[in-house]
């Protein structure tokens, strides 16, 4: 096993949004570090390639040798987290916008409160919205933010916004 299983979740997160090079065997792989999984330690890299297309490569754990910063990459880290983030929220990059945001949640206030779920805005902005004190919808808001530990709210919901979002 090599030294990159043997560090601690927060120091593979302190490589997290870096340039960095994986050694795994014999071969080796370069990227922006944008998660590691902490029970298998395996690593996802983002690479930007010449047509402006993004390549995602998973390493796994057990056959990373060493992780290091990438020197050819070294102060281009800045800017690459706004620039990533919003490559992996559904409904592409603009789904990242403020008023874009806005938008999805009033819209879907409106229709939960039409179809008579209660519910109320959480938090500072942007809001999660709440279902009956038992159901948390974080933005983006689609069924897939959805939270809560009751199964059956849970499913009604998802379902109610996956018929708004049909209907949209």
């Amino acid at each position: 096993m090599g030294e990159w299983a043997g560090r601690s979740p927060l120091e593979w997160q302190a490589w997290t949004h870096r340039a960095v090079r994986v050694r795994a065997g014999e071969r080796e792989y370069r990227g922006w570090l944008l998660a590691t999984d902490p029970v298998s330690a395996s690593v996802v890299l983002a690479s930007f390639l010449e047509d402006g297309r993004l390549s995602v490569t998973g390493v796994m754990g057990h056959a990373i040798r060493a992780v290091a910063a990438d020197p050819e990459q070294e102060g281009q880290d800045a800017g690459v987290r706004e620039r990533l983030a919003p490559l992996f929220v559904a409904g592409a990059p603009e789904a990242c916008s403020p008023e874009l945001l806005r938008q999805r949640r009033d819209s879907l206030r409106k229709w939960l409160e039409e179809n008579h779920v209660p519910i109320a805005e959480l938090g500072d902005a942007p809001h999660a919205l709440c279902v009956a004190g038992v159901l948390t919808i974080e933005p983006p808001y689609g069924p897939d933010n959805c939270s809560s530990a009751n199964e059956i709210v849970l499913s009604r919901v998802q379902d109610l916004i996956q018929r708004h979002l049909a209907a949209s």
